[in-house]
């Protein structure tokens, strides 16, 4: 018989929801079919059983899950009659004598898996403390700081609990407020904002005529429509970005603080911001330096699509080398400041392009303007750079030459 657990997948994910069961519970299920969706805060998995058996269903849909959480079990009708709903297919029964200095958890004399985050992980190696010997107090055995703690004689003592400012105000308006829970795209989004607002940052604003690059997607738009797609501005701004970046590589690299160490990057993965019912996601096109308009337009609609079915994978939401904003698809605002996506050095932000006037040797004309900002990571690099950063996006973007060689 084997469990199927919510395993420590990286990329930051401790936490999940059980979105759908494509199996039910008492199915026969094959190796490797994919029995059910779990949502992360980064995207929807599908989880395959890994053995061929009946399934025997431990947390139903809407559940919420933690790192080391059983999912269900896989096995024969009679090894599955040993499994009783919410604990793990095996459990410890023995248990350590106590000291008297500080409370021990118990102790485990059979083997076990090791259920415990990398943070707890961390802990036991600082503190010296077998995780091996430690009978975790989480779900399924899981072990929290505490059990840690206490092994090593270190107990973390509970402050008396105190009324936090949203509760004194909750209280004094009574049913004037209500709770609501956090998405769990809006918790991993909180957290990176967190990690994005520890960056030094500055931003650089800036106007480019789009006059030429207005004209050109409204003369390719429809022959891509006739291919089923959608062409907007974005492709070419991507192209053009990539070019700039060429010219000025310290924007496409991230910094590793550790080492003091700024890591230039050679290829060219543009994340893009999406919007999505819970919040913005992030979707790369990897490799876009390779591509072809009509090719990046083509993964634009298709990415843009899977976030909106919940078929995203991680995959395709990370390793970004720079991230473009799109803030004028949305139709709003003149300018902005963007928050940095960690590790990015730097974020673009474009507005809406408008009717604008010019001056066209010395005579004013009537022409499309589009607004952009960069925000970057002043350790990584300077207002200087990123001037020039922008000079060169205007410069590629004003010049017919390159747009029509793109398009």
């Amino acid at each position: 018989m084997k469990d199927i657990r919510f395993v420590d997948v990286g990329e930051g994910i401790t936490e999940g929801k059980i979105q759908k069961w494509l199996v039910k519970d008492g199915d026969q299920v094959k190796e490797d079919q994919s029995v059910v969706q779990v949502e992360t805060d980064k995207a929807v998995v599908n989880v395959p059983s890994p053995i061929t058996g009946t399934i025997k269903i431990n947390i139903q849909e809407g559940g919420t899950l933690h790192i080391g959480d059983t999912l269900a079990w896989i096995g024969t009708p009679d090894e599955l009659k040993s499994t009783a709903k919410g604990t793990p297919a095996k459990t410890a029964t023995t248990s350590a004598k106590p000291s008297s200095a500080a409370p021990v958890p118990k102790v485990q004399q059979t083997s076990k898996e090791i259920i415990a985050t990398p943070a707890v992980r961390k802990l036991s190696h600082d503190l010296g403390v077998d995780l091996s010997k430690i009978m975790g107090t989480g779900p399924n055995g899981r072990i929290v700081e505490n059990d840690v703690r206490s092994a090593a004689g270190k107990v973390v003592q509970q402050a008396a609990p105190q009324m936090k400012y949203s509760e004194v105000l909750e209280e004094k308006h009574d049913e004037e407020v209500e709770r609501e829970p956090m998405s769990m795209t809006r918790k991993a989004i909180a957290r990176n904002m967190e990690e994005s607002w520890k960056i030094p940052r500055a931003t650089h604003m800036d106007l480019i005529n789009a006059t030429e690059l207005w004209n050109l997607v409204a003369k390719e738009k429809p022959k891509l429509k006739e291919m089923d797609v959608h062409l907007t501005f974005l492709p070419f701004i991507i192209k053009a970005l990539i070019q700039a970046l060429k010219d000025n590589p310290h924007f496409n690299a991230s910094y590793d603080k550790d080492k003091q160490e700024i890591i230039v990057k050679k290829y060219y993965n543009i994340g893009l911001a999406a919007e999505s019912e819970d919040g913005l996601k992030v979707i790369v096109v990897k490799k876009a330096d390779k591509k072809s308009i009509t090719q990046i337009a083509k993964d634009i609609q298709a990415l843009s699509k899977k976030v909106q079915d919940k078929t995203i994978t991680i995959d395709e939401m990370k390793d970004t080398t720079i991230t473009i904003t799109n803030i004028g698809s949305l139709g709003g605002g003149f300018l902005a400041v963007p928050m940095i996506n960690p590790p990015d050095v730097a974020i673009v932000g474009v507005l809406s392009i408008r009717d604008w006037v010019f001056d066209v040797n010395g005579k004013l004309a009537m022409g499309k303007v589009l607004p952009f900002t960069i925000t970057f990571d002043h350790r990584v690099v300077d207002g200087a750079e990123a001037v020039k950063l922008g000079n060169a996006l205007i410069k590629y973007l004003e010049d017919p030459d390159f747009l029509e060689m793109l398009g």
